[in-house]
């Protein structure tokens, strides 16, 4: 999958600090998104110079919320955030990408190919097909729907004590209070606004974690 890069910048002196000795994997993945996710529309050609900052460091944070050995789903991959920033990150977890566009699915496919990432697979689905016939222990989300929507999707796909980890920025509190009311139907236990990531590191981020009760 080769493609031309546009107007990449060199990864900011924080992105070491966060992805350590994977950065090359992670600027491979930053070239991946300029170049094919560019080109086929999966990027925004405005957001080249800031994919950096505004995409994979702003996923960066989620990693502090995920446990060695636990499997994440990421519900409406896209172009792969926030679950190859994740894979990268951290190669102990097992990455599941989920994403109903045939266009999308193809590059995730290709990307996990290129970056040579055993750790992650993709399946071509939308999230409420799945039901129970996956459970992992975490569903990763970003810029995939209002809260209330995504919270129906997501548990049924999460074990007992599973955590729908769902990036929310500045919207976080409010998505939260208008969904409570549908919490304890969808099987929810808990839920809170938690701030991941550090300024220093360019990481921080607002994330909603609802909680999935016993499974039955």
């Amino acid at each position: 999958m080769t493609s031309p890069v546009l107007e990449l910048p060199a990864p900011p002196l924080a992105a070491e600090g966060v992805f350590g000795d994977r950065l090359a994997l992670a600027t491979r993945y930053a070239e991946l998104l300029a170049g094919p996710g560019v080109e086929r529309g999966l990027m925004g050609p405005r957001e080249t110079p800031r994919l950096w900052e505004r995409h994979l460091l702003n996923c960066a944070g989620l990693a502090e919320l995920v446990a060695p050995d636990q499997t994440v789903l990421d519900l409406g991959s896209g172009a792969g955030l926030p679950g190859l920033v994740l894979a990268i990150q951290r190669p102990d977890v097992t990455v599941i990408l989920v994403e109903a566009l045939l266009r999308r699915a193809t590059f995730l496919t290709e990307a996990v190919e290129a970056l040579g990432l055993p750790n992650v697979s993709v399946r071509r689905a939308r999230g409420e097909e799945l039901g129970r016939k996956v459970e992992v222990d975490v569903v990763a989300a970003r810029a995939v729907a209002p809260l209330d929507r995504l919270i129906g999707w997501s548990l049924p796909l999460l074990c007992s004590g599973g955590r729908l980890l769902a990036v929310k920025g500045d919207r976080a509190d409010d998505e939260l209070a208008v969904a409570r009311p549908m919490l304890k139907k969808a099987g929810a236990v808990a839920a809170e606004v938690v701030t991941v990531g550090s300024p220093e590191q360019l990481t921080e981020a607002r994330v909603v974690v609802v909680t999935r009760g016993v499974r039955r």
